[in-house]
């Protein structure tokens, strides 16, 4: 028989073995939405206990319709076959966590948290895998991992003994990036056009040197709110710039604390008194430094207040009618009415009114010069 007579094999049927996959991973879809969940929640309970800060975090088990194209690629090696023959084993991302940060180095702190919590498989960096494959795209971390030993142990986790789960860990940038990748034809350096090419890749430093800034951005604050607690603890107001962390610290320290007080009421009462002419902390204290916060509070209200509440009495009697007139709410009557019959109340306490005036002081022969 020659070679022609030869019967030659049918060829591998895809289309079926992707019919075939997707039946079988529909008996254990529910399972693998579990084990997401799961780790989604063990994940979540982690970064909470050692107070790390994230934008969001992600778990989904994949699409049905997502893993049977992806069952049904073909061989590297040989392209008449498919590249997994057992998907349902081969395949590791059927469940999958993905983490998404604010800033770089979150992302260490997270490699130690996963590292803790879960037994690593493998750990890869996808930005590297991509330049390898020369296609384009943005880094993220990826790990493939199972329960550690303890969960696999407890009831509620034995019957995800041994299964796997992908957990991705991005910044926000890093995360837009792989949106719109979804979106992008050309995926490799070979077939795109040059300028096309050239415009990813300026965009692609952007993002990286973006993230870079935002980390730095974040470090120089960290070091200033530091620095700003570290004079005041020593005194040195006059160095301190007025912004809702250092006010907090000098009102702890000057009023006690009160875990009452929002960030955004930190915020707003730094807009006012950027708005009453303040610009340093030992403006402040000059300020009000003649005054009892108790028992401005007791006069105007009855009882004792919040800080911030004490606080603006405090700036009440330091300045008197020029606070009224500086404040935010200086356009509405109704805060003049009410702030003069305190200011009212104050004055028949004995307590004399103050003329504090931040802003300083310009001589007419100045104001006259050119």
């Amino acid at each position: 028989m020659d070679a022609e007579s030869e019967i030659q094999p049918d060829p591998f049927d895809f289309t079926r073995h992707e019919q075939v996959a997707v039946a079988e991973y529909l008996k254990v879809f529910s399972f693998y939405q579990e084990l997401a969940a799961s780790a989604k929640r063990i994940a979540d309970e982690a970064l909470k206990r050692r107070f790390i800060q994230v934008h969001s975090i992600e778990s989904r088990a994949k699409d049905p319709s997502s893993f049977g194209r992806k069952a049904s690629k073909p061989s590297k090696q040989d392209p008449s076959r498919p590249m997994y023959s057992n998907p349902l084993e081969q395949i590791t991302d059927l469940a999958a966590i993905r983490i998404i940060t604010f800033f770089p180095r979150t992302i260490e702190l997270i490699d130690e948290m996963v590292k803790e919590e879960f037994c690593v498989i493998e750990q890869f960096d996808k930005g590297e895998a991509l330049l390898e494959e020369e296609r384009f795209g943005y880094k993220s971390v990826h790990y493939l991992v199972t329960l550690n030993k303890v969960r696999e142990g407890l009831p509620e986790y034995q019957q995800f003994k041994k299964a796997k789960i992908e957990i991705q860990v991005r910044t926000i940038l890093q995360h837009a990036w792989a949106e719109i990748e979804h979106d992008i034809q050309y995926k490799s350096s070979a077939s795109i056009p040059r300028d096309i090419r050239r415009r990813f890749m300026s965009l692609a430093g952007l993002l990286e040197i973006a993230d870079r800034e935002f980390q730095a951005i974040q470090d120089a604050d960290r070091a200033l709110t530091e620095r700003a607690e570290g004079l005041i603890n020593e005194g040195k107001l006059d160095k301190v710039e007025i912004t809702p962390a250092a006010l907090k610290t000098y009102l702890d320290r000057r009023l006690g604390p009160d875990g009452r007080m929002s960030e955004f009421s930190y915020d707003w009462t730094v807009r006012l008194l950027r708005k009453l002419g303040f610009i340093s902390l030992d403006q402040v204290d000059e300020c009000i430094r003649p005054y009892d916060h108790d028992r401005l509070s007791r006069i105007a209200f009855g009882n004792r207040q919040g800080q911030l509440s004490r606080f603006e009495y405090m700036l009440l009697a330091g300045m008197g009618e020029r606070f009224i007139g500086r404040h935010l709410y200086a356009e509405e009557d109704w805060y003049g009415s009410s702030h003069r019959r305190i200011l009212e109340s104050i004055a028949k306490e004995g307590i004399e009114i103050g003329g504090y005036d931040p802003r300083p002081t310009v001589s007419s022969d100045e104001a006259c010069e050119v």
